[in-house]
């Protein structure tokens, strides 16, 4: 199996050329990209995806890491595709948050579409199910810790995009 490589960025979001390989650590002054989708249907609903039972199995947006040489928009259409099985094209998604951490630049897209679940193909290793949930829904899950903790602020993020548009 092929290690993995991320590229690696400097504090101004500009590839260094250097690249890192999945779970290594990541160099003092260096960065990384994250992507995140949050995908809703027409009736306001949230595509969220329950993680494998090794990954902790709460339930999450899609997302991860664009591998060497994709862009963040190259590398959230590839985690789409693996995770869910769904493809879609870049026009379709939209950027509308990026947040600076200490090691990363987190990009947070936007996709409205109406997706069958039950065409969906799950990446056994990341996923064990999908479901569509409302935001009182999404909100008990949170309270009840089912809800990624990671992914909390993200979804936070995302509310407060829709409700500004």
């Amino acid at each position: 199996m092929d290690i993995e490589l991320r590229d690696l960025y400097d504090e101004n979001r500009n590839n260094t050329g250097e690249v890192v390989a999945k779970n290594s650590p990541i160099p003092e002054g260096r960065y990384y990209i994250t992507v995140m989708v949050f995908i809703q249907n027409s009736k306001g609903e949230f595509l969220l995806q329950q993680r494998s039972q090794s990954k902790g199995g709460q339930w999450a947006t899609t997302g991860g890491h664009p591998k060497s040489g994709e862009t963040s928009l190259q590398g959230i259409c590839t985690e789409i595709a693996e995770e869910i099985g769904i493809k879609v094209k870049p026009n379709e998604l939209v950027l509308y948050k990026t947040i600076k951490t200490e090691d990363d630049f987190v990009d947070l897209y936007y996709l409205k579409k109406d997706i069958d679940i039950y065409s969906i193909k799950l990446q056994a290793e990341e996923v064990q199910n999908v479901a569509w949930y409302t935001i009182s829904e999404i909100e008990e899950m949170i309270k009840t810790g089912r809800f990624f903790k990671w992914h909390i602020e993200e979804y936070r993020t995302c509310l407060e995009y829709l409700n500004n548009v």
